[in-house]
């Protein structure tokens, strides 16, 4: 069983940054993909950012060239660091962890919220 426990979450002014922490239970990072998602009032769950066990990342259009995600092996967390943020950005925002064999865990989602 993994477990996921998300931090870092809040209310920003557009333009500005955050960055969300994902604590995983136990050293699972040689096993499982880690992805952050975010939900939208209204709107279905999206892809934000996924790093694989081998550490290759990918990012939504969306979010390219402002969102970082990394992980620390030592500490078990992911991270994602978001700069510049915008309104639209606004959302329940989750860690999940993923192997193909086993399925998805997620955590319970930390709120972002974007405004003046």
């Amino acid at each position: 069983q993994v477990q996921l426990v998300e931090s870092g979450g809040g209310l920003v002014q557009p333009g500005g940054s955050l960055r969300l922490s994902c604590a995983a239970s136990g050293n699972i990072f040689s096993f499982y993909a880690m992805g952050w998602y975010r939900q939208a009032p209204g709107k279905q769950r999206e892809l934000v950012a996924v790093i694989a066990r081998g550490g290759s990342t990918n990012y939504a259009e969306s979010v390219k060239g402002r969102f970082t995600i990394s992980r620390d092996i030592g500490k078990n967390t992911v991270y994602l660091q978001m700069n510049s943020l915008k309104p639209e950005d606004t959302a329940v925002y989750y860690c999940s962890a993923n192997r193909p064999d086993v399925g998805d865990y997620w955590g319970q989602g930390t709120q972002v919220t974007v405004s003046s």
